[in-house]
């Protein structure tokens, strides 16, 4: 876990600290109640940054270099990137900049969330490769409907409060890796992109019995590592688009719905052989296979085996 906090009322301050953090950039602002609050906490692939500006504060900076998502709370954010004017404002997350490309506007006497990943997870989540191939790309800054707006500001949500500031759930890998990954397709399913959203004949054509067959053993041997839709494709020895019609025609299901399920039931398992007096809890073993949240994981389990997952331990 890295974490910092920065607090200050010095414009000068303010730019050398933003320039450090994210990247070079050149702000302006009254040089009066300049105040601005920063604070972070990151882990691996993924970060979070809590900002809150009580001026209007202009910005031109160079390219981030990552994917950069952000919530506004209150007041409003205007890009002015390539001399257009977007304003958002209280409630909404959008893409600030593609993460190769500069980017200028203001921020309006605003508090907001930024939550940053390498671009590298747009890949991995991806169902399929662009046209043409290079990286999955984003293409707009806003969500494509206002439903998809409120589920990417729930994942933004879920890694800032469900995990980065969770200590338990910030020491497991999976757990971190798993909330990237999660943050990663609800990018992809609420923001315009570049992968293929077709089918592909070399896609229908893989999607067979056999393909299941790989992928499924690949993820009851593997549940408790670090699992993507990629890498699960890739044991299968299919692309990510046939992976997905492989599950859906033969198992019913997504692949990670398929590993969710496995996961759910190690830790059945799990807590079927333990026991209160030997220190083990409903959250550890919960923890141990990828379920962050408690409740989210007590609701499931409940679904699947009828009773709470306290009243197995305690059996």
């Amino acid at each position: 876990m890295q974490s910092f906090l920065f607090d200050s009322a010095s414009l000068d301050a303010t730019e050398e600290f933003l320039s450090s953090a994210y990247t070079p950039m050149r702000i302006g602002g009254p040089v009066e109640d300049a105040r601005v609050r920063i604070s972070r906490r990151a882990v691996g692939p993924v970060s979070v940054d809590r900002l809150s500006f009580g001026y209007t504060m202009g910005y031109d900076a160079g390219s981030l270099g990552k994917v950069c998502l952000i919530t506004v709370h209150e007041g409003t954010i205007v890009d002015r990137t390539d001399g257009r004017e977007e304003v958002f404002g209280t409630g909404e997350t959008f893409l600030i900049a593609p993460p190769d490309r500069p980017y200028r506007g203001e921020v309006r006497s605003a508090r907001y969330t930024i939550a940053m990943f390498d671009p590298a997870l747009l890949a991995e989540a991806a169902p399929a490769v662009p046209a043409g191939g290079g990286p999955v790309r984003l293409t707009g800054p806003r969500a494509v409907t206002p439903a998809a707006n409120r589920q990417l500001t729930a994942a933004v949500a879920y890694l800032r409060d469900g995990i980065l500031d969770n200590p338990v759930a910030c020491a497991s890998d999976l757990l971190v890796s798993t909330a990237a990954q999660h943050l990663a397709s609800a990018t992809l399913a609420a923001l315009p992109h570049s992968a293929r959203t077709d089918a592909a004949p070399a896609d229908s054509r893989d999607a067979t019995p056999e393909t299941l067959r790989r992928a499924v053993s690949f993820i009851d041997d593997n549940a408790d590592q670090d699992l993507t839709l990629a890498a699960i494709a890739a044991a299968a020895c299919v692309t990510p688009r046939a992976l997905q019609y492989s599950f859906r025609r033969y198992a019913g299901c997504t692949p990670l719905a398929y590993l969710r399920r496995v996961r759910l039931s190690r830790a059945h398992a799990d807590l079927k052989a333990a026991s209160p007096q030997d220190g083990s809890t409903v959250t550890a073993v919960a923890a141990r296979w990828g379920f962050a949240h408690p409740g989210r994981f007590a609701e499931a389990y409940r679904r699947t085996y009828g009773v709470a997952p306290s009243v197995t331990l305690n059996r």
